[in-house]
């Protein structure tokens, strides 16, 4: 439920929500402060997701002022272009390059569809008949599984919005005025198989697309949506069609021309125009300087250790680890363990 501006009281933490006619208004405490000044908060919505309580706050923010000569230059445009790998690839006006790397979302979401599967599979001589009432212990399954699918939502979102973030601070760094995003949308109408339409349902171009223009409009910078067709499949330099590579690089058969693939893409991408059609009409600058960021530090796995908490420890599936020395007095009766590290030795981490 939504209160417009004037309905709603803000004082702190709390927040005073009017209810039906003749009865007490609602108090709604905070877990933390508002990070909007009152004057700037325009509406409010009271929201349940994964089972806990949340508020939703609309407010209206001031479009970011540089100091003169640090301004964004309109004339200075980068092209963008949306993947899964990489959410964002950004190729500048002077040989600028970024990647933000959003294989930790990925590994999220192929991770919490085993969750789910492994849960499914675990409860499945339990589910309740229908019609039949379900017991308390499927209503705490219940209730787990929507914390859990909450949870995971929350963490995608905010990967997406560090992804953004990183593209718009980086946009401002290189002065850039004018982003050209490629509308990737049209593949959601072409039926690929059940597999690969969950990936196109995973990757949320909409959402993408959303966090990015909003930021960017906060810090002063135009987006324009172009035609990215044939990017990613076309030659840069002797603008002929390219077999679509199984990696990340792209190699031209007719010219011996080789380079990232997303970076190509969103090169080819900066120099099209609104409404202009599939054609590249200036010519391309490919990146020489590239900076890569990676989304979603925050992601189970996505720290220094590279390991996710949710998967089975190393001994569960099969490794066999160092060797340990024999008790005293006599010979150990386990299996001799296979040392694949000749340098390490026997009893050594």
């Amino acid at each position: 439920m939504r209160w417009y501006h004037g309905t709603f009281t803000l004082d702190g933490r709390w927040v005073r929500i009017p209810t039906a006619k003749g009865t007490s208004p609602l108090w709604v405490r905070l877990a933390r402060d508002v990070p909007y000044p009152v004057e700037q908060v325009r509406s409010v919505t009271l929201l349940c997701e994964g089972g806990r309580l949340f508020l939703d706050v609309t407010a209206e923010v001031p479009v970011a002022v540089y100091p003169p000569g640090e301004q964004p230059d309109p004339a200075r445009v980068g092209g963008v272009d949306l993947g899964i790998i990489h959410p964002y690839a950004v190729a500048g006006p002077d040989g600028e390059g970024l990647l933000v790397s959003g294989r930790a979302i990925r590994a999220e979401h192929r991770m919490h569809l085993a969750d789910t599967k492994a849960r499914r599979r675990a409860v499945a001589r339990r589910v309740p008949k229908p019609g039949e009432k379900g017991s308390r212990r499927w209503r705490q399954y219940r209730r787990r599984a929507h914390l859990v699918e909450g949870r995971h939502r929350r963490r995608v979102r905010q990967a997406q919005h560090e992804a953004a973030r990183g593209v718009v601070s980086w946009a401002v760094r290189q002065r850039v005025g004018v982003l050209h995003v490629g509308d990737p949308r049209g593949v959601l109408d072409i039926p690929t198989g059940r597999r690969h339409n969950l990936r196109l349902r995973q990757w949320q171009i909409g959402r993408l697309l959303q966090v990015l223009t909003d930021k960017a409009t906060l810090a002063g910078i135009t987006v324009r949506l172009v035609d990215e067709r044939g990017t990613s499949s076309t030659c840069p330099a002797c603008r002929r069609r390219v077999p679509k590579p199984r990696g990340r690089t792209l190699s031209c058969p007719h010219c011996a021309f080789s380079g990232h693939r997303d970076l190509v893409a969103a090169a080819s991408i900066a120099t099209r125009v609104p409404g202009g059609g599939s054609t590249t009409p200036a010519a391309v600058v490919l990146p020489q300087v590239v900076t890569h960021r990676r989304a979603g530090r925050h992601l189970p796995g996505a720290g220094q250790s590279r390991r996710d908490p949710r998967r089975p420890p190393r001994a569960a599936r099969g490794s066999v680890g160092p060797r340990r020395p024999a008790p005293p007095g006599g010979e150990s009766l386990a299996p001799k363990a296979r040392i694949h590290n000749t340098h390490r030795k026997p009893g050594e981490r």
